[in-house]
């Protein structure tokens, strides 16, 4: 069984037996749990499910946060993706406006999937819906890739932390985007060493990202950073695909992004005492709201 402890298990493990990643990871999960892989997978379509509906529910143009500080921004990014005047393209601009609705549904109280967390709900699902959309990945692949994701997801957990109080928002959307990553190369064919690569590339582009939310509410700048996100994803997976290797392997990787959080100060870490939230606006935010 393995440790859920390292990349590089996980990867040796599936090179081996020559599996893909996601192969090797349900495996263990069914065996971990003691239940059947076909319980394990229908437990993630149902996820996957979850996971559409949020994306449709956070498209709309009405829709609007309690606070009334998010809301219907990715209608307009959606919206803005199906002209020509978009610099990254329909794929990119498309799944930006999906993270961005996903994360702006959470706040308006809806029901969406924590991946890993609430506050980084977005990146995963507008990645994997993103290569159902554009690139025609089918239901059981799409799942094959969230297998592979919540492997990772579990390992930066048990090595690190996906907690923004504990290691900022890096250990949030940067754990997301690395999931994503992962996901992102498993659904394109790419191999287990591939995928570490892009769990490596993603947390070293978001490593030291704090947590700093005006008033103390999931939103802003959390939305937003579900948007970039879910670009850093989808920039790692390219990256990997194309060949090029992290000089630095995921594990390590991993272990210094909660090295890093661990020497954040309070202020940077979800209390709401520094950064954005501290800010002229911000502190405003704050009082128009709570009073």
């Amino acid at each position: 069984m393995l440790s859920n402890n390292s990349v590089s298990e996980i990867v040796e493990l599936a090179e081996s037996k020559g599996e893909p990643m996601w192969a090797v990871a349900l495996a263990d999960q069914a065996e971990f749990m003691d239940v059947s892989e076909e319980a394990i997978l229908h437990k993630m379509k149902i996820n996957l499910e979850t996971m559409q509906k949020s994306a449709q529910g956070g498209l709309k143009q009405d829709l609007k946060s309690a606070s009334g500080l998010s809301g219907g921004d990715g209608y307009r990014g959606h919206m803005y993706a199906q002209t020509d005047k978009t610099i990254g393209g329909s794929f990119l601009t498309n799944a930006i406006a999906l993270a961005i609705g996903i994360s702006e549904y959470n706040a308006a109280m809806g029901k969406i999937v924590a991946a890993p967390t609430a506050g980084s709900c977005g990146i995963l699902p507008a990645g994997v819906i993103s290569m159902m959309n554009e690139k025609g990945v089918s239901e059981a692949e799409a799942v094959k890739g969230l297998i592979t994701a919540g492997a990772i997801g579990m390992i930066i957990a048990n090595k690190a932390s996906i907690s923004g109080a504990e290691g900022g928002c890096q250990a949030e959307c940067g754990s997301a985007a690395a999931m994503t990553a992962a996901a992102l190369v498993e659904m394109s064919g790419g191999s287990p060493k591939a995928v570490a690569h892009a769990v490596a590339f993603a947390l070293q582009n978001l490593m030291g990202l704090v947590c700093d939310p005006v008033a103390g509410l999931v939103e802003v700048p959390c939305i937003l950073r579900n948007g970039g996100g879910i670009a850093i994803a989808i920039t790692s997976a390219d990256l990997a695909l194309a060949g090029v290797k992290s000089v630095i392997p995921a594990d390590e990787v991993i272990v210094a992004m909660g090295e890093v959080g661990r020497a954040m100060p309070s202020s940077l870490r979800e209390t709401s005492q520094g950064g954005l939230a501290t800010t002229p606006t911000g502190l405003r935010l704050k009082a128009e709201i709570f009073g």
